[in-house]
């Protein structure tokens, strides 16, 4: 690990504002994961878009000019391993606080030092909090002078989307760096070099894997470095060594070693809201087969049944509508099948409505009508009530006119009242509903304008 450079102490000033907290080195026997930790940015392994070659946050490190920044993406992704070669390799005093065990008082004291550092020596602070979308608003409060400032660059690492867990001003003050899951490609180059390693991986063991089995350790790593790494160590001590001392690791070794993965999802995170919204948009595209890929996701990875439940419901008075009105009822059975039922049982409701909602017809007019409707509202506000349509229980009404001209629709041939108004004279005339063409809703439009045909001479009492 590349050493740190410290600044002469001043005479007669503390010297830990001035030298780095130390980071030993992991121990021969710690975890393979930890070893393998990159120390520089050619070790780092993948996010090309953020830190390849010629990528300006790379410049900005190498340089030593790094703004406030935020690094999001989901565990495994190298957001704390990026921090770290950031310590390593620069020139500024690195000071770290997890959001997880720190609050205003630890800010403040590292604020204070930052400061004062600064003034006596004139060297500038890094300051890293992991799991920065864990301080409330006030402890963010707490940084934002200081980061407007200059006193302390921030690094904040977060595994929750910024927009919704920052507030505005230090979001506005930081560049946001998006950290993805590592691909095939970035595993496989990862786990080869741990195998290859000798001082810090298992070079000192002779192991081969084949294409396949570093294919299935990849897709059972789900995109992270640190589980990979740790299926690969737990394989390696399940192989029986061959006489020469060898180990030939197996698919089904790599399988057992990685019991059943953990699925990335967090009931209150960014998985959550991603995963429901791909869930709704294939049953929107009517694909049965891509929406019981994620409601597996969701269920399997323990989300809240009835959530999903109500999710199916919006989705068929949003999406179905009235080109099958078969489809509300049904989803507000599974609602009340699910309730009723619990989990596992439940589900089996959950992905009957889904195909059903995936292959039923799709309408958005009444919701489209709906906001047109609203539109207007909100434009005329407290406009009043025809005074035809108004409630007419009383002498007194009547007399003030409550009520006056109103047509009863039954006592009307076909029972329409032809020319009625029902609104405002100011909205009167505006269309909001537009049928759609599919489904049921077509065969209610074909009745509809049939129904709306004048009655033939003499058959008025047919149709009342």
């Amino acid at each position: 690990m590349p050493e740190r450079r410290s600044r002469p102490v001043p005479p007669g000033v503390q010297s830990d504002l001035f030298v780095d907290p130390a980071v030993p080195a992991p121990p021969h026997d710690a975890p393979l994961a930890a070893r393998m930790r990159p120390r520089t940015l050619d070790e780092y392994v993948g996010q090309e878009q953020v830190v390849g070659a010629g990528r300006p946050l790379r410049q900005m490190i190498e340089a030593d000019r790094l703004p406030s920044i935020i690094l999001w993406g989901p565990p495994g992704s190298g957001k704390t391993t990026l921090a770290s070669i950031i310590a390593a390799q620069t020139e500024r005093f690195f000071a770290e606080l997890s959001a997880v065990n720190s609050g205003v008082a630890d800010v403040r004291r590292v604020i204070a030092e930052a400061a004062e550092r600064v003034k006596l020596s004139g060297r500038r602070t890094i300051l890293f909090i992991d799991e920065l979308h864990r301080f409330n608003r006030s402890q963010q409060d707490a940084l934002l002078p200081h980061v407007e400032a200059g006193t302390v660059t921030l690094i904040g690492a977060t595994t929750e989307n910024p927009s919704f867990y920052l507030v505005a001003p230090l979001l506005s003050r930081s560049r946001v760096f998006r950290l993805d899951l590592l691909d095939e490609a970035a595993i496989a180059a990862i786990v080869a070099r741990a195998l290859a390693d000798p001082e810090r991986g298992l070079g000192g063991t002779p192991v081969t894997i084949d294409e396949e089995t570093t294919r299935t350790l990849a897709l059972l790593a789900g995109g992270d470095a640190r589980t990979a790494l740790n299926i690969l160590e737990l394989a390696v001590d399940a192989t029986t060594p061959a006489e020469d001392g060898s180990r030939a690791l197996t698919r089904d070794t790599v399988e057992q070693a990685a019991q059943a993965p953990t699925l990335l999802y967090d009931r209150e995170g960014d998985a959550h809201y991603d995963t429901i919204s791909a869930f709704i948009k294939t049953l929107r595209d009517s694909d049965p087969d891509g929406a019981l890929y994620w409601l597996a996701r969701m269920v399997e990875a323990g989300e809240d049944p009835m959530f999903i439940a109500r999710r199916l419901v919006i989705t068929a008075a949003e999406d179905v509508g009235l080109a099958d009105p078969q489809a509300l009822p049904l989803a507000v059975a599974c609602q009340q099948a699910v309730h009723f039922l619990g989990m596992p049982e439940g589900r089996l409701a959950l992905a009957e409505t889904t195909v059903y909602l995936a292959r039923a017809p799709k309408s958005n007019s009444a919701y489209a009508a709906y906001n047109r409707a609203l539109e207007d509202v909100q434009a005329t506000r407290n406009e009043p009530v025809p005074m035809h349509l108004r409630n007419a229980v009383t002498g007194l009404m009547r007399g003030m006119g409550f009520g006056q001209g109103y047509r009863y629709a039954h006592d009307e041939p076909g029972h329409l009242a032809p020319g009625q108004t029902h609104r405002p004279a100011s909205v009167e005339g505006h269309t909001y509903y537009v049928p759609g063409a599919l489904g049921h809703e077509a065969r209610i439009e074909a009745a509809w304008a049939a129904r709306r045909q004048p009655p033939a001479p003499g058959d008025d009492a047919a149709r009342r």
